[in-house]
């Protein structure tokens, strides 16, 4: 969840109360920038405000982020999909990055489907596949990340580039009423193929019938 503070600065007494407001910085960044003016002796008034215009006091952050600790979060999504022209068939694969309980995971899985009709689509199926995934996995009402080499897919959902095919926009509409229904912030990144290059492979694996599911944790 990203925040800005509202500082309602104490000054010496007869002066009139001056109020700061900062960018949007990430909640867990922002609290270190809390300490500092608590420090001052100078704090009338503490309040955070998130991108939904709802205002929070530190505990009620602080009891949020403790919250946050025990759920995945800070997750980056990496989604590809392949297609097999002969026999209709779409390979799909993600990869995904989470924090939980103070350590970091990564997930790889694949999987095979049957009657897709392009490319497109395909790659929308396993960007749906992903966040069947993070459904599964309990993520909801936080900030992720999603990064595909599909120009199509990233720029028809962030709208810088218009859908005008209508299987297409099933995909588009579907995807974006998941992404509501779990409360994320989702922010797309086109990636090169190079830079997707692990969930690439396992879309490849699955068309070829290799099925691959796994869970790690990862060493920072």
């Amino acid at each position: 969840m990203n925040v800005y503070l509202e500082w309602s600065y104490k000054p010496v007494k007869g002066k009139q109360t001056i109020v700061f407001r900062s960018d949007y910085y990430p909640v867990t960044s922002i609290l270190a920038l809390v300490d500092d003016i608590e420090k001052t002796g100078r704090v009338k008034e503490l309040l955070f405000v998130d991108e939904e215009g709802c205002q929070w006091s530190k505990k009620e952050i602080m009891k949020y982020i403790k919250g946050v600790e025990d759920e995945p979060h800070d997750i980056i999504v990496h989604f590809d999909g392949g297609f097999d022209h002969a026999t209709s068939n779409a390979g799909l694969g993600i990869a995904i990055q989470f924090k939980q309980n103070n350590k970091t995971y990564r997930i790889r899985k694949n999987e095979r489907i049957h009657n897709i009709q392009t490319n497109n689509e395909a790659e929308y199926a396993a960007l749906w596949f992903a966040l069947s995934e993070l459904e599964a996995l309990g993520a909801h009402h936080i900030p992720i990340m999603i990064k595909g080499d599909s120009l199509v897919v990233i720029n028809q959902l962030t709208e810088e580039w218009p859908c005008y095919e209508p299987e297409l926009q099933q995909w588009v509409d579907r995807i974006e009423g998941k992404v509501k229904e779990l409360g994320f912030q989702a922010q797309f990144q086109a990636v090169s193929r190079k830079q997707n290059k692990e969930a690439d492979q396992l879309a490849t694996q699955a068309l070829e019938g290799t099925e691959i599911s796994s869970k790690r944790t990862v060493e920072e």
